[in-house]
């Protein structure tokens, strides 16, 4: 069937379908809903059957081609025996042409020339094969005796090695105990050094803990004499004037102050009294000790007289406070050659305001200093430094605070009384709440009070003293007291050392000398392990050189035999081609000799072949016609599918129409539907005409109308679009699947 005759078919049965379809919905709808879906039903069973139709027409194709696959490939086959079968006719042919008597005869002489060769290279293998034979049996010769003076030679070794080790022994036997010996002795000389070094270093400790106590003890002593005389007391009458200068600094005041200050005799009785204890040893200021027995005095001094004044708030005295003084003035007064009084008391450079303001930063506190002479006398005009004993320190304390209070007008103005009296300020500086002294010495011998606030920040006032300095100085005297005896039992412990060690010198020492009597015997195995070294030595050579040799002769023996094989496979190939020469030259007069069977096999051969291909061309063709018997076939059932689809679509669509109706427009579609039938073929004709002039509004009229005011009107246009939906879906709806191999 060609393709115009499939299309026109398709679309007569799409409309013919199309109309029964409708008036087989109208009269179910009419008579009860129940008939309506059995109607459905058929047509959804037609689709399934269709469909099975398919699936059985796709399996007979695929059998179909599998059968033309087959058929070709027995063709090319049948086709390659024919060109090799028609190949080896014109070679017999051609063979056959050749065997001529005369050809004949010359191959067959050519034959026996041949075997004349092969008969002379077969004896020259022979004669070969006995060479290498030969040279074999001198290689395998060789090889035992180079195997033999290996094992000669690694004995030797061995022997060597032995000797080595045995000589190594009694040299070892010879020098240890000497040298263990030595060594002893030594560990015992350096464990005696050290026990030495330990005596001398503990004794130079106990030295130093007894100087410490001596200096303790003149603290204590000092502390003791000068405990009754610690306080300056100011009269009723110098401290009116103090207050009311200090209230008030005008000049009728501070006259008023300077009268009653000018007779004191403070200093000169105190002077007196310090100086009949000259004879102490010296101290250095900025020891830790030394400096908290100052400051302490310090404070107390200052806390006395501010108690006398009136006042309830207290100086403190802290390690902290000390070192911070100290540091100062090394830094800012020391460092810098900053000399605060100068040489003469005129030319000084004063305080060292710089300074004082960065380590105020540094600290992030306040800081006031007051500064005196201290340790420095004037002779002739010039200041000159006092020796520095613990008893001129205290005194330098005494002198500098009762100088501040008694002697403290002209340009001072009374500034260092100030700053001794001042309550949460001083010389106007607020932020002195909780002042903390720091005393140092500079390097010149001028004394320097440093008064710091003291705050949980800077923490200058960790580690305060005690202010009792009799309790103060009795403590510092017990703990180098338990220093000394600890160093002095410690001494005692090195002291033991030290014997023990000088014994154990003694001990080696007689080892040592007691060992070099025994060593002859020694010396006499060294002597004898020498010996067999030399001789192991001397066999090892001479094993060496015979393996040296033997080697050099399987070397020989190994390469003439390498020699003598290749020239036994060189005359196995020259053999191997004559044998092959003589093969093809029988084959050759085989071949001329036997011509006439040769060609009757080979044509006979040829029309088989020929006649096979005949045949598998024939099956090819067959399978060919079934394949498109099953193909035509298989085309037909998708058409068919197709055309099932579209029927239960439509029956779909006019139920859901039916349904959505009343019983008037049920009743006039069924008369629509039986005018439809009887007039079916003029139906039909217009409706292809239609499509035909305008194939997508006939798709598009498939759609039913769903208002309008002639009930009449709507049930005939509904049946005409669905009848041109039939059309429409045949022509253009549904194409045709392409078939697959």
């Amino acid at each position: 069937m060609n393709k115009k005759k499939m299309i026109r078919l398709t679309a007569l049965v799409g409309v013919a379908t199309a109309t029964g379809v409708v008036a087989e919905a109208n009269q179910a709808h009419a008579a009860t809903t129940t008939t309506t879906e059995t109607t459905n039903q058929t047509t959804n069973a037609s689709v399934e059957s269709t469909q099975a139709a398919v699936d059985a027409a796709q399996s007979a194709f695929d059998t179909a081609q599998t059968s033309v696959d087959n058929a070709q490939a027995n063709v090319t086959s049948a086709s390659n025996n024919v060109t090799s079968a028609s190949a080896t006719l014109s070679s017999a042919i051609a063979n056959k042409e050749a065997a001529t008597p005369e050809n004949i005869a010359s191959a067959t002489s050519a034959v026996s020339s041949q075997a004349v060769v092969v008969a002379s290279a077969s004896q020259a293998v022979s004669e070969q094969a006995g060479v290498v034979s030969a040279a074999a049996s001198v290689q395998a010769s060789a090889q035992a005796e180079a195997t033999s003076a290996s094992a000669s030679l690694s004995s030797a070794s061995a022997n060597v090695a032995s000797a080595t080790s045995a000589l190594s022994a009694a040299e070892a036997a010879l020098t240890s105990d000497q040298s263990t010996a030595a060594n002893n002795l030594s560990a015992a000389e350096s464990a005696a050094s050290s026990a030495s070094a330990a005596v001398s270093s503990d004794q130079a400790a106990v030295d130093n803990a007894q100087a410490a106590v001596a200096s303790a003890q003149a603290i204590v002593d000092a502390v003791a004499e000068v405990q009754s005389s610690d306080v300056i007391n100011m009269s009723a009458a110098y401290i009116t004037a103090l207050k009311n200068y200090l209230a008030n600094p005008s000049s009728a005041n501070a006259a008023a102050l300077q009268e009653v200050a000018k007779g004191a005799d403070y200093v000169k009785e105190l002077q007196q009294k310090f100086k009949s204890d000259a004879s102490l040893d010296v101290v250095d200021p900025s020891d830790p000790a030394v400096q908290e027995a100052l400051s302490v005095y310090a404070v107390n001094l200052i806390n006395h007289l501010r108690n006398q004044y009136g006042l309830t708030t207290t100086f403190g005295a802290s390690a902290k406070a000390n070192v911070a003084a100290l540091d100062f003035v090394k830094k800012y007064y020391d460092y810098e050659n900053w000399n605060i009084f100068g040489t003469t008391g005129s030319d000084g450079q004063g305080h060292n305001k710089n300074g004082l303001d960065a380590y105020a930063d540094q600290f992030g506190t306040s800081i006031a200093e007051d500064a005196g002479s201290g340790l420095t006398t004037w002779v002739n005009g010039k200041a000159t430094m006092a020796t520095t004993t613990l008893h001129n320190l205290l005194y330098a304390v005494y002198s500098d605070i009762a100088t501040m209070l008694f002697d403290d007008g002209g340009t001072n103005n009374w500034s260092h009384a100030q700053s001794i009296f001042e309550d949460g300020t001083i010389l106007g500086t607020d932020g002195f709440n909780n002042v903390y002294l720091g005393l140092a010495f500079d390097k010149y011998g001028y004394a320097h009070y440093e008064l710091y606030n003291a705050t949980e920040g800077n923490h200058l006032g960790n580690n305060a003293y005690s202010l009792d300095v009799q309790t103060a100085a009795q403590t510092l005297l017990t703990n180098a007291q338990a220093t000394l005896a600890s160093a002095k039992a410690s001494l005692q412990r090195m002291t033991t050392n030290l014997m023990v060690a000088k014994a154990a010198v003694v001990a080696a020492q007689d080892q040592l000398a007691a060992l070099e009597n025994s060593s002859a015997s020694d010396s006499a195995a060294v002597t004898a392990a020498r010996t067999q070294l030399e001789s192991a030595k001397t066999s090892y050579q001479t094993a060496l050189a015979t393996y040296q040799q033997k080697e050099v002769a399987l070397e020989k023996a190994n390469d003439e035999l390498a020699n003598v094989q290749a020239s036994l496979e060189a005359a196995q190939a020259t053999l191997a081609t004559a044998k092959a020469k003589l093969a093809e030259l029988e084959e050759t007069v085989a071949n001329l000799t036997n011509a006439d069977q040769l060609l009757a096999a080979a044509q006979a051969a040829y029309e088989q072949a020929v006649a096979n291909l005949t045949v598998a061309t024939g099956n090819l063709e067959a399978a060919q016609v079934d394949l498109a018997k099953a193909e035509a076939q298989l085309a037909l059932a998708e058409e068919a599918v197709e055309q099932a689809e579209a029927r239960a679509e439509i029956a779909t669509q006019v139920d859901q129409q039916l349904n959505g109706s009343n019983a008037n427009d049920r009743q006039s579609a069924g008369q629509d539907a039986t005018s439809l039938k009887t007039n079916g073929r003029a139906l039909t004709a217009t409706v292809a005409t239609a499509s035909a002039a305008n194939p997508k509004r006939g798709a598009d009229q498939g759609r039913l109308p769903q208002t309008g005011a002639d009930n009449q009107e709507a049930s005939a246009m509904a049946l005409v679009g669905l009848g041109m939906l039939g059309m429409a879906t045949g022509l253009y709806g549904y194409k045709k699947k392409k078939l697959t191999k």
